[in-house]
């Protein structure tokens, strides 16, 4: 059986009619199949897929919204065909499929089988009734979209549509307390108030039925007259946050004047779809502050390539997008309405052309074109660009809390390194004079040469030898008090960055840990020593060498201007060297730091879990897997080692030639008479000077590319928003918790396209209860409490706690009222009582012991060799796994929250020692609320309340007796337990 039979319960007779006589199209998400202002000549049964319904918003003219999702037995396009008036903006909510008719064709098929307009005709949707609907005049509706949405649903239901047929009158009347509405337009105006004086007089007239629709007077605020026009609705669809995607006009400063291009940053790029995609993303990083990884972006638009032979789809970069932390919407953008597109956008043009828009005003746009640079286009110059609707397909991108933040770079340590400027000041000022003293050196040997060798003067050698000594005594005894002082100011920076990095790691969202295993993220705060090390090392002496670089060539200068252009001819070619290796070696240290993280995660991952290796037998496999990673990880170091090898070779084989350069010449110029041998040995000995820095540029350049690789990989933790945002930080603390929950509408995916873990949960829990949660596993039990605690943030819906809405309070003084005992209960290495009094170290021991006995506790702890004091091992490994969930079950017992979340914390014990905890929790937690989550149904069945949970959806809500009494999946999944 096809959609057609199963969905639409037509028969097969009028299903096979329809399929031949219409066309199947395939329609991705964000395209529009009905805008407003359009000509309809067809209807679109929707086969597979969601459609949107777009409206403008009633209070805000410059905002839309998403009035229905609609996912099955929908005809788009029907609504206006029926009042032969275009009211409908349709668009796609996802990819989606649908049967194209025109309105010839539907109307034979209509006509031919009168249970098809039977069927259609007497429903009433949103699309029916919103254009009559926003003609009332003083029309006060709900405020928020989602009252909205739901006032005009409920409308829907209460609403009826009735016909009225030409000819003699029918006995019936129009009810006083409803209105009666014309809904098509015809001999009578579309959105016509009918009363019952006017009815008789039209029946008489009319030549064809004419249809009503009705619905209470009482759904609407305001009067009962209508406006005599409907108002054009825009055929933008709402962005994801349901605020308008398109700038207000009114926004718009009086000239229409785009910003100069000069104000933006332009990427250029190589032809080639790809390159010019990468540039356009680099072009909205840059104006969105955003990270954007172009090796990255480089690696998945090549794997897509084979797919879309070359070419890049808006569909792609809005998934890119998406990943990148923005939200999305996909449009086809009528180009009369382009100056009020919210900036950046990418735009898609002719010949699969992507740019940027980076700024928009009346009638221009302001684009960043990859092939030609930064234009300012108008209308006119965008429509031969366009389709031939005169549409620009486009990609709104918006940020929201959760957008990373390019934030993270070498400007980040300067805090820091401003902090503790005086020691390195200090550290500068005795390099300086360690150069100074370095510096007598060559000068004093010229003249040991000069005047005591060559001139036979023995009477200053002594002095001459003192000063050597002395002044490398000095230089010496500097370099000792140099580098203590430097250790000392790097260990302190090195403390302040790791607090700062370890703290902000801690307070990431949930899902930032459920996408990164543990090893990778080790790998990446292993990062933060590269990084000091470079920033108070290298870039110190990297500093220190371009300063004193300059006073070395003046000398070379003054001793002889020949003999410095070839010492210095070798410059340009070891940068030239070191500049064009650094791509190569850049992209090893890469690839070497992310095969690190893999091989450290899998052996996290083996002695995390080496109970499980040896259980199961597979250490072998474990370490071949290991071998594997560490073979690929080693491979690549030697391939980095042989680049590094290459690149010191040439550099010292070019370095050779330049000493013996300045040897040969210096030596010719001694035989001239214009140089003496003392001046040419220290020529030679400051030219080293100079040489070695040149010598270290490519060691140098290395460790400046493995910095920035290290920023890049630490910059995924810094850049990432913490779960409690600057927003959320100004909001109200939530007082002193009573214990109402309300889960309003509540939805929730993992992932954005992942299948709904909780679909439209809507529950009550009353201050004080003991509700326990009950559930087949991969109900949404343990996620219905997840959300509570805003580990994971809702699709769609909100949660009330004692009536305040917990999205719009400050997040941990939510958190700090709710104890929380998960099912894998975490102990930490230390004795037992350690790990009770976690929450609450001031705890007394009596205070420790009452909650031990609350979680029948006390008796196995006195049992172990030491009791309270004996150790629990790491990870709590000295304990079984029903001792660990006492444990744990104590420590927040000794917390005493205003609320208890129990999530499967009792599923290591057995049933009498898990019902008396229950029932302990019961008593001492009393005027408390609990939320019990538990497999076992005999434990709970004294709860205040018991709910039941299938499929994501709350399946039924009571106590134990009352769930019996109704025989569903509770009563089932209670006998299957083997209980009576």
């Amino acid at each position: 059986m096809n959609v057609l039979e199963t969905v639409y319960q037509f028969s097969d007779v009028v299903a096979e009619e329809i399929y031949e006589v219409s066309e199947e199209i395939d329609l991705a998400m964000g395209e529009y199949i009905i805008n407003f202002d359009s000509q309809l000549t067809h209807v679109y049964i929707l086969i597979t897929g969601r459609l949107r319904q777009l409206v403008q918003h009633p209070n805000d003219q410059n905002k839309v919204l998403t009035l229905a999702i609609y996912e099955s037995s929908f005809v788009a396009g029907w609504a206006s065909h029926q009042a032969n008036l275009s009211l409908e903006t349709i668009s796609a909510a996802e990819d989606s499929k649908l049967l194209k008719l025109s309105h010839q064709s539907w109307d034979k098929i209509t006509k031919k089988h009168p249970e098809i307009g039977l069927l259609f005709n007497q429903r009433v949707t949103p699309a029916d009734l919103w254009p009559l609907i926003i003609r009332q005049q003083g029309l006060c509706l709900p405020g928020s979209t989602k009252e909205l949405k739901k006032w005009i649903n409920n409308l829907c239901q209460e609403s009826n549509v009735y016909w009225i047929f030409p000819g003699t009158p029918k006995s019936f009347e129009l009810s006083s307390n409803k209105y009666w509405i014309v809904a098509e337009n015809g001999e009578l105006e579309y959105g016509t108030l009918m009363t019952q004086i006017e009815l008789s007089d039209i029946q008489a007239k009319i030549s064809k039925p004419l249809r009503l629709i009705s619905f209470p007077e009482s759904s609407l605020a305001g009067t009962s007259s209508f406006r005599p026009k409907i108002t054009k609705e825009s055929n933008i669809p709402e962005s994801v946050d349901s605020s308008s995607i398109l700038e207000s006009d009114q926004d718009s400063p009086p000239n229409d004047n785009l910003p100069k291009e000069t104000q933006y940053r332009f990427f250029e790029s190589v032809p080639g779809y790809i390159p010019e995609a990468i540039s356009c993303f680099r072009t909205v990083g840059d104006q969105l502050k955003l990270p954007i990884k172009v090796d990255i972006l480089k690696r998945i638009f090549e794997e897509q390539s084979s797919k879309t032979e070359g070419k890049v789809s808006l569909q792609l970069c809005a998934a890119i997008s998406e990943s990148l932390g923005l939200k999305t919407q996909l449009l086809n953008l009528p180009v009369n309405l382009i100056g009020r597109l919210k900036t950046p956008s990418l735009v898609h043009l002719r010949d699969d052309e992507l740019c940027v828009a980076l700024a928009s005003k009346t009638g221009k746009l302001l684009l960043a074109r990859p092939k030609f640079g930064i234009e300012s286009l108008t209308i006119e110059d965008l429509t031969p660009l366009s389709d031939e609707a005169s549409c620009l397909p486009v990609l709104i991108l918006q940020k929201t809390d959760r957008t990373p933040q390019k934030k993270f770079d070498f400007k980040w340590f300067l805090p820091l390194i401003k902090k503790n400027k005086r020691p390195l000041l200090e550290v500068l000022i005795a390099s300086f004079f360690v150069q100074i003293f370095q510096l007598m050196n060559p000068l004093i040997v010229q003249q040991i040469v000069d005047k005591v060798i060559g001139q036979n003067g023995m009477s200053t050698l002594p002095v001459l030898a003192v000063l050597l000594f002395s002044f490398s005594l000095f230089e010496n005894v500097l370099t000792a008090v140099r580098t203590n002082l430097f250790i000392d100011t790097t260990n302190r920076i090195d403390i302040s960055l790791g607090e700062q990095v370890i703290d902000h790691l801690l307070r990431l969202p949930l899902t930032y840990f459920d996408k990164r295993p543990v090893g990778e993220l080790s790998s990446r705060l292993g990062e933060l020593e590269q990084i000091r090390s470079f920033l108070t090392g290298t870039a110190l002496t990297v500093i220190m060498d371009a300063v004193f670089s300059v006073v070395y060539i003046i000398i070379m200068l003054v001793y002889s201007w020949v003999l410095t252009i070839v010492a210095l001819l070798v410059a340009p070619i070891l940068a030239l060297l070191t500049f064009s290796l650094s791509p190569v070696i850049r992209s090893q240290l890469r690839s070497k730091a992310n095969l690190n993280a893999n091989t450290q995660n899998h052996l996290i991952e083996i002695l995390t879990g080496i109970q499980t290796v040896k259980a199961q037998n597979f250490e072998l496999k474990a370490r071949w897997k290991w071998k594997e990673r560490y073979s690929d990880y080693v491979a690549e170091g030697f391939r980095n080692a042989v680049t590094s090898t290459t690149a010191n070779g040439l550099t010292q084989f070019f370095n050779q030639i330049s000493s013996l350069s300045v040897l040969c010449v210096g030596a010719y110029l001694v035989l001239k008479g214009e140089l003496t041998l003392g001046q040419l040995i220290a020529f030679r000995i400051i030219a080293g000077y100079v040489t070695t820095p040149l010598l270290r540029l490519s060691g140098l350049y290395q460790s400046f590319q493995q910095t920035s690789i290290s920023l890049e990989r630490l910059a995924d933790i810094i850049d990432t928003p913490q779960e409690s945002t600057e927003t959320d930080q100004k909001n109200i603390p939530l007082a002193e918790i009573q214990g109402n929950i309300t889960y309003e509408e509540l939805s929730f995916r993992f992932g954005k396209q992942g299948p709904l873990q909780l679909t439209q949960v809507d529950l009550d829990i009353s201050a004080g209860e003991f509700a326990a949660i009950v559930g087949q596993s991969g109900s949404g039990k343990s996620t219905l409490t997840k959300l509570l605690t805003r580990l994971y943030e809702p699709n769609a819906g909100r949660i009330l706690v004692d009536s305040m809405d917990i999205a719009k309070v400050e997040l941990y003084s939510l958190r700090s009222q709710i104890g929380i005992v998960p099912q894998d209960s975490l102990l930490f290495e230390g004795s037992v009582q350690d790990n009770i009094s976690l929450s609450n170290p001031e705890a007394t021991s009596d205070e420790v012991i009452a909650a031990a006995k609350v979680a029948c506790a006390h008796e196995f702890i006195m049992s172990l060799p030491s009791g309270y004091a004996s150790s629990v091992g790491e990870r709590g490994g000295a304990l079984s796994g029903g001792q660990r969930q006492r444990i744990a079950i104590a420590r927040t017992v000794l917390q005493n929250p205003r609320l208890l979340i129990m999530d499967e914390a009792t599923s290591a014990l057995d049933y009498q020692t898990e019902r008396l905890v229950s029932l302990n929790l019961m008593e001492y937690f009393r005027g408390k609320t609990v939320l019990f989550i538990t497999h076992r149904l005999n434990s709970i069945v004294h709860a205040d309340k018991i709910v039941m949970m299938h499929q994501g959806q709350v399946d039924e809500v009571g106590t134990h007796e009352e769930l019996l009494e109704l025989k569903g999946r509770y009563f089932a999944l209670f006998n299957q337990q083997g209980n009576t």
